[in-house]
């Protein structure tokens, strides 16, 4: 079996569009498995073939495929020439020495110049199986399924199927901006809109040097391992120890955290713009935290003129914690560190503030400059996928 079968759903209904999505999907399995033995990649009726050097690693092919988006489920696959014959020939090689209680064929008919339909395929591939392995057939929960494809001049076979992960290709929807904390949420957020084909570059916001590096590194791997999703990815580090501390100075405690929040979105925001960025994504949960209620997120929100993206804000702990252990990002985020949302934080952060008192205690502070000083200070990362690797880019300006 040297192919790979790959089905789409929700790309599938895109009309006029769907050629372009299709194209997008098909290079995006090019990028995820152009180191593992994949020969070529084949747009073909309906589906994509991977076709396979005798090389390459099952496994491997099958862990990069499960995590390109706009994939209902794949299958390693046979190929035979159009005929009954051939195909049942095909299928009873590569399923050699396998044995099963109970079998049925599935087949569909993608050309239908075909001269059988879908069933009569299905009755004639199965008796031939029947007659030479002596199984039995079950139609309803069969112990292993044979599937057949038939196309314009070959078809497909393949004995079973793997969960795509769905969605819509990478960069097929844009791209946003993600406020990447270093802890649960954010991880998972900028992966649910790399689901929806967004492409996604990080800003992370640490207190370097009045706290260590280690939410500095933390980053840095959470974005190495979502870029397993999206191949390429940006990661501006951004200073923040200092303005909090000017924050201090001016601005009385219950409202700094609100303040600190308007600040980063401010700064977020000006680093989506000059990356073309057409909105910014957080990890923000209702209710979750002092700076999360409903009355400080529109406080918050006010300050940015693009739109903001909160994909779990309907989420509890438990749902966002599972979602981060399947992803990989859970042992990273939980690791110990120090990062900006623990630096000066007062005891009895306002969890109701209003805008005029947020907007009357900012008025005191050299909005404008403090963008300015820290875009200016921003660390650009960069990170690959295969081979990841970051390079460290210099400063923004």
């Amino acid at each position: 079996m040297k192919s790979v079968v790959v089905h789409y759903q929700e790309i599938a209904l895109k009309g006029n569009n769907r050629p372009w999505f299709v194209s997008r999907l098909a290079r995006n399995l090019r990028l995820a498995t152009k180191d593992v033995g994949v020969r070529e990649v084949r747009v073909l009726m309906g589906r994509i073939e991977l076709v396979l050097d005798p090389s390459a690693e099952w496994e491997t092919v099958r862990d990069r495929v499960s995590r390109v988006f706009g994939i209902a489920n794949f299958a390693k696959a046979g190929s035979a020439p159009l005929e009954i014959e051939a195909i049942t020939a095909a299928i009873l090689a590569d399923l050699g020495e396998t044995e099963t209680s109970t079998f049925r064929v599935s087949a569909r008919r993608a050309d239908k110049r075909f001269p059988l339909t879908s069933p009569q395929m299905e009755r004639e591939i199965g008796g031939r199986i029947k007659e030479a392995r002596g199984w039995k057939v079950d139609l309803t929960k069969p112990a292993l399924t044979i599937h057949v494809e038939a196309l314009t001049d070959e078809a497909f076979y393949y004995f079973g199927k793997e969960p795509g992960a769905g969605g819509l290709p990478a960069g097929t929807s844009g791209r946003v901006a993600c406020l990447l904390s270093g802890g649960i949420d954010s991880p998972v957020a900028a992966w649910r809109m790399m689901r929806r084909g967004c492409r996604v570059l990080f800003v992370h916001f640490h207190s370097y040097p009045i706290l260590s590096r280690a939410s500095q590194e933390k980053a840095r791997e959470l974005a190495a391992l979502l870029t397993k999703y999206q191949y390429d990815s940006r990661l501006f580090l951004v200073p923040f120890g200092e303005i909090q501390q000017r924050v201090v100075l001016a601005v009385s405690p219950p409202l700094r955290v609100v303040i600190y929040r308007r600040l980063m979105m401010r700064i977020a925001e000006a680093i989506a713009r000059r990356n073309r960025a057409q909105a910014l994504v957080t990890g923000e949960v209702v209710g979750q935290v002092a700076s999360q209620t409903l009355e400080n997120l529109s406080a918050i929100d006010r300050v940015v003129d693009m739109p903001v993206l909160r994909p779990l804000v309907g989420m509890d702990k438990d749902e966002i914690s599972a979602q981060a252990d399947r992803l990989g990002t859970y042992p990273i985020s939980i690791i110990p560190d120090q990062d900006c949302c623990t630096l000066f934080t007062p005891r009895h952060p306002a969890t109701k503030a209003r805008l005029s008192d947020v907007e009357r205690a900012e008025a005191s502070l050299p909005m404008d400059e403090i963008v300015e000083r820290a875009l200016a200070d921003a660390q650009l990362e960069e990170f690959h996928f295969p081979a990841v690797e970051s390079a460290v880019g210099g400063q923004q300006s």
